[in-house]
């Protein structure tokens, strides 16, 4: 099979990937499980350093967790009943008929869309279900979250590869052929230190692709002014992220 070109934006930077990455709510996991046709294998498809499926290996048999890069793969948790392979999203090594569930966190946008739910159907079970989500800007405080919008925008706006546009979207103009499910909303939250916050915001990859080309770090233009108006620096701000999520099922 042929697969898209891999647009690898975060090994290099794959062990803050692990640490500042949002976690995402237990919740969601619980009703993902139970709305799939059973709990015997779940499918975390671009892993990453294993998020997502770490949730999964709570409520499955045995969770396969593939994602292209192997230095996102070599920074992900073990667990007993999660086995971690490098592949391609439109080429998984994983049996036709097999899966239960289907979960993409936050990387739909780097695929090949046909290819990939081509090979997602090939290997779902009949009535199998696939999970999909996205997230776009956190919030914190409205002065906090005006400073990272026009950090977002303005500042690093030009390094966002155009398939952060689907994000922004929130999926809304992919072509999804399952049978859709209405799901509850769910978002993720966090009580973050400014450190905590500026670890994630490195992890982004336009500020990666503008470092590289600037030869320095865009955050250092706004650290003085979130500095400014975060507080006491060891104060622990609440933040928060709505899920864009698309569900549905492998009708046959």
């Amino acid at each position: 099979m042929t697969t898209a070109n891999f647009k690898d934006h975060f090994s290099g930077n794959a062990g803050n990937y692990k640490k500042y990455r949002p976690v995402y709510p237990d919740g969601f996991f619980v009703y993902l499980a139970s709305i799939a046709p059973s709990s015997e294998v779940a499918w975390d498809c671009a892993t990453g350093s294993g998020q997502a499926a770490e949730k999964l290996a709570q409520h499955f048999s045995t969770v396969i967790a593939t994602d292209a890069s192997n230095e996102q793969i070599q920074n992900a948790k073990l667990s007993k009943n999660i086995f971690y392979k490098v592949a391609h999203a439109e080429d998984a090594p994983i049996t036709s008929n097999t899966i239960d569930l289907i979960t993409v966190a936050q990387a739909l946008h780097w695929f090949d869309p046909k290819l990939f739910f081509s090979e997602a159907r090939r290997v779902l079970k009949s009535n199998g279900i696939i999970a999909v989500w996205s997230y776009n800007l956190l919030s914190l405080t409205p002065e906090l979250d005006e400073i990272i919008e026009k950090f977002y925008k303005k500042i690093i706006g030009a390094y966002w590869p155009a398939e952060r546009r689907l994000v922004e979207d929130g999926y809304k103009n992919i072509t999804f052929p399952f049978t859709k499910i209405t799901c509850p909303v769910f978002s993720m939250s966090a009580e973050w230190s400014l450190e905590e916050l500026l670890g994630y915001i490195s992890t982004w990859s336009a500020v990666k692709l503008y470092r590289e080309d600037k030869g320095s770090s865009p955050i250092d233009i706004i650290i003085n002014e979130l500095s400014k108006n975060w507080g006491e620096p060891s104060r622990r701000h609440k933040v928060s992220w709505p899920l864009s999520v698309i569900i549905g099922e492998n009708s046959r």
